[in-house]
């Protein structure tokens, strides 16, 4: 839940041509809530909403809580209603879909696809045992082709890790809550918490952020089928800057994977980002080398009928 001095918009509050239902999530930059229009179509809105700088305690508008704070608010705002207007121009099955985006209350929404689903990270806690390789590659294959797209148009995503892959109904993943608009809030804000994610973020995005590129995701890519295979995250990326030790993938995971694919996850998290794979594309021909049984086309493997069964039977009970 938001705090008290930060109220999310409250249960059947009129947002334009939006109802909302509820909250989904809550964080110290934005809230986003599920709503539905007037035929009832469910949709994920995004507020923008920087806790360290504006305040909303009663009522729909937000309001700046110290003057100073004023130019830092409008510059990641800007940012914010940019980047809608990017994503909203991506229309990739592996990429959440941008339906519209606008300002009011003083703040500017991101209307996006409502996509039904668990996360990656939802099925690593309570299902990583039941992974095969043929699950990691071609789960992470069709994710590419989604990044690949986010790219061709100029941006990055800039926080893929589990919590921000859905998989949905039908065992396909789709990218969720780009970071590229709180990369440049918390640049032009030093004192507000970074909004990258230990674990999943490269050596850039602590330091040298002229630095990045599509390889700054691809390592994140990397961490993420790390934490898919492994149970936990890798080391952070600047506690690795002294001595670039990390634990074995090889002995968290018991050999039961390929080799080929350690040295593809060691690859990705290489802390020189010139040592990694440089574009999406290149990862990806990694990913379906050598082996039909990998291409992304190949019939749904067992794990992921298992996973469509579970979600069905979790999702229908509730279709909310």
């Amino acid at each position: 839940m938001a705090s008290q001095s930060n109220q999310p918009l409250p249960e059947g509050y009129q947002l334009q041509e939006y109802t909302i239902d509820k909250v989904l999530s809550s964080g110290g930059f934005s809230i986003v809530y599920l709503a539905h229009d007037a035929a009832g179509t469910p949709y994920a809105i995004k507020e923008y909403l920087p806790a360290a700088l504006v305040v909303r305690s009663d009522g729909a508008d937000v309001s700046i809580n110290v003057d100073e704070n004023q130019a830092v608010f409008r510059h990641g705002l800007k940012c914010f209603f940019e980047e809608g207007r990017s994503l909203a121009l991506i229309s990739h099955p592996n990429v959440i879909r941008v339906e519209n985006f606008f300002r009011a209350n003083e703040t500017v929404y991101m209307v996006m696809q409502y996509v039904r689903g668990r996360t990656l990270q939802f099925h690593i806690q309570r299902h990583r045992q039941e992974f095969s390789e043929a699950f990691i590659r071609r789960t992470f294959t069709l994710l590419l082709n989604g990044l690949r797209e986010v790219h061709a148009n100029k941006l990055l995503h800039l926080d893929i890790k589990p919590a921000n892959i859905y998989i949905t109904m039908e065992g396909k993943p789709v990218l969720l809550d780009f970071g590229a608009a709180r990369q440049a809030l918390t640049e032009d804000a030093p004192k507000l918490r970074p909004m990258y994610t230990a674990g999943f973020a490269a050596t850039e995005q602590y330091h040298h952020h002229e630095q990045m590129g599509p390889w700054t995701d691809i390592y994140a890519i990397g961490a993420t089928m790390y934490t898919s295979i492994g149970g936990i995250h890798p080391r952070p990326a600047n506690d690795r800057l002294e001595d670039n030790q990390i634990e074995p993938l090889r002995d968290l995971a018991k050999g039961i994977f390929s080799e080929d694919l350690y040295d593809i996850i060691d690859w990705c998290l290489q802390l020189d980002h010139l040592a990694r794979p440089q574009s999406a594309f290149e990862l990806q021909k990694a990913l379906m080398k050598d082996s039909s049984e990998w291409r992304a086309d190949v019939v749904v493997t067992d794990i992921e009928s298992t996973f469509t069964n579970r979600l069905k039977a979790t999702l229908n009970k509730k279709l909310f």
